[in-house]
């Protein structure tokens, strides 16, 4: 480890010298490697990267959209193959991924192909002739949004659960994923996504298999049309699991159009939670989707006023279809940080808490492509792949408000780490939350709770350290004997992307009163920056150059770490702990769009980004 404190060392010298992006950054393709491994297998030293929410032309938005790649394109661009975009364009990812989750629609599995091929079963009905016209006349997106309002609000003409047209489509799904997936090279499971939408609020979920095709194919996919009610998802779960002997997982996204659905504290049915709710939504969604195309949803400034990093690509309008707009009393029921407060109250009155969620990111993409690259962003659907005139698309367009496509945002990918590339070792990495959430950025987290961190511990034995004396990310930390927790955090760069500009760890917890309450704590930063009177550390400052579209690592840092104690603990308080990692200001897909094509954008469209990184928390109990 000496020699990689003076390799840094001598990064951090080259970073004040030069100018040019490619310049500024670690090359070294072992620093990661070296880094994350102390020579144990007892515990994961890798991080593995990847896509758990990506869809293909089997989704029938997607197809409408103008998706023409399937599921062999997915799996290829996403292991690092070039391939070319339904409008035409060659594109690869700079790096390849680790792990793939195809997640296509459960509903209308099938429906957009057979629609198409002008197949009678789908035919037969008046507005899919209407649509398929408007396809064949280069009206997709129009029909896409149809599609779209029609199944939001409950009014598609046939069961989109037809088990004749699911069959077979299900098949394609479990073998493409069997094809493709090579164990310790890359991983692609099996997954679907049940699409619940209650007249336009978006409780959707990513369903994720830790099976193998052979198991997978032995039930159908749950759909909306079977339930809306994530309690009857739940039900299918168990069935599953029960009649198979496999395992599987959900995971929910998008709070932020759910219009306070997402996280609310009574049930679909508007019953209160009850022991067996939570015990039950613990159980199978052990993760959430914080952040992906359609915004970012770690916190908004409306539930964290103090929090001057909270504003950050915010969805608050509307509903998935913009049927209902947003008002301000939804809001805590919809971002993480609140369902994470929230779910220490129910822990407290109830036994069990529901939001106990580890975080990842993903993308959410309709077009097979996997970018949450700033440049290589394909957009969310195919319409809007990169052209000059995409950051004006309306993206949803209603009388109750417009979505612009500039407002969509290149995020995110999860993070997860396991002990091996494979299907079992990230699947049982999920469940045990030791994941994090990305915005795009592949830097390296690692984030561990005690009660006996010193600052000796973030020496070469790091890692073994925090797994000896604590707990890693997803964890629980038992009583400390009257201490006050300590943590370890540490962050590396992505050699691709911005230095980095602080760590922070942000708190929940409980007062005794039962109010909720949070605070952000700057932990360690980069530069000889002090805080000021307010107790927050300056801005790091902005690189970008507008004009062409680059930036350079002069200011942040290529590492951060810190042993960080809690100077507010109170051992009777439920409470929470997350890393969030910010990096300096780099150019957003926005600019990249500018400089490119020339575009003419207004000025409300931001050009730079602050990405960021999301850790799983670390919780204490009083009662643990």
């Amino acid at each position: 480890m000496r020699s990689l404190s003076l390799f840094l060392l001598l990064l951090l010298v080259i970073y004040s010298c030069e100018t040019e992006k490619k310049k500024d950054i670690p090359t070294d393709e072992n620093l990661q490697k070296e880094i994350t491994s102390s020579g144990s297998e007892s515990y994961p030293t890798q991080v593995y990267f990847g896509d758990t929410h990506l869809h293909t032309d089997l989704s029938m938005d997607a197809g409408a959209f103008g998706n023409r790649i399937g599921m062999d394109e997915a799996y290829q661009f996403a292991r690092g193959d070039e391939v070319t975009s339904s409008t035409g364009i060659k594109t690869k990812l700079n790096k390849p991924l680790d792990f793939l989750v195809v997640a296509d629609h459960s509903d209308g599995m099938g429906f957009f192909p057979d629609l198409m091929a002008g197949k009678e079963h789908v035919m037969q009905y008046e507005e899919s002739v209407k649509w398929k016209k408007l396809i064949d006349e280069g009206k997709g997106g129009e029909a896409a949004i149809d599609i779209i309002k029609t199944f939001s609000q409950g009014n598609f003409p046939f069961k989109t659960n037809e088990v004749s047209m699911m069959t077979p489509v299900w098949k394609n799904v479990v073998d493409a994923a069997e094809k493709y997936n090579d164990p310790g090279r890359f991983t692609a499971f099996i997954g679907y996504e049940w699409t619940s939408l209650i007249k336009g609020n978006n409780l959707h979920r990513v369903v994720i298999y830790r099976d193998d095709g052979d198991v997978a194919i032995k039930q159908l996919p749950f759909t909306n049309e079977d339930s809306s009610d994530p309690e009857r998802l739940w039900d299918n779960l168990e069935n599953y699991e029960k009649n198979t002997g496999g395992k599987v997982l959900a995971i929910p996204h998008n709070g932020n159009l759910s219009n306070g659905m997402m996280f609310a504290e009574t049930t679909v049915s508007g019953k209160a939670y009850d022991k067996n709710y939570v015990d039950r939504r613990a159980r199978w969604e052990p993760l959430y989707e914080a952040t992906q195309i359609k915004g970012d949803g770690e916190a908004h400034p409306f539930l964290s006023p103090n929090d001057e990093f909270a504003d950050y690509e915010n969805w608050d309008k509307g509903n998935l279809d913009m049927s209902e707009a947003k008002t301000n009393d939804m809001l805590q029921y919809e971002y993480t940080r609140s369902a994470l407060k929230l779910g220490l109250k129910f822990k407290h009155e109830l036994g069990t808490n529901p939001y106990k969620f580890g975080l990842i990111g993903s993308t959410d993409s309709h077009t097979s492509l996997a970018t949450g690259d700033e440049d290589n962003f394909f957009g969310k659907a195919s319409n809007v792949e990169p052209g000059k005139d995409r950051w004006n698309h309306p993206f949803i367009d209603s009388d109750k408000g417009v979505v612009n496509t500039w407002e969509t945002i290149a995020s995110g990918y999860a993070a997860v780490w396991a002990h091996e590339n494979t299907r079992a070792s990230l699947w049982d990495a999920m469940m045990r939350k030791e994941t994090y959430a990305t915005t795009g950025s592949r830097m390296t987290v690692r984030f561990f709770g005690g009660w006996d961190f010193t600052e000796n511990d973030l020496g070469d034995a790091m890692v073994q350290m925090g797994y000896k004396k604590g707990v890693p990310m997803g964890g629980d930390l038992a009583k400390g004997e009257g201490k006050s927790p300590t943590f370890m955090v540490y962050a590396l760069m992505d050699p691709d992307r911005g230095s980095l500009d602080r760590i922070q760890i942000v708190k929940g917890w409980l007062n005794e009163d039962g109010s909720l309450s949070e605070k952000v704590f700057d932990v360690v930063w980069s530069g000889d920056r002090k805080p000021g009177t307010d107790g927050k550390v300056p801005s790091v400052g902005n690189t970008v150059n507008t004009e062409d579209a680059t930036w350079d690592n002069s200011i942040g840092a290529t590492e951060l770490k810190k042993v960080w104690t809690d100077p507010d603990f109170d051992p009777a308080a439920e409470a929470f702990y997350y890393v969030r990692v910010l990096e300096i200001p780099t150019p957003r897909w926005t600019l990249y769009d500018k400089v490119r094509y020339g575009a003419e954008l207004s000025d409300e469209v931001p050009l730079t980004s602050t990405e960021r990184a999301y850790t799983s928390p670390i919780w204490y109990s009083p009662t643990y």
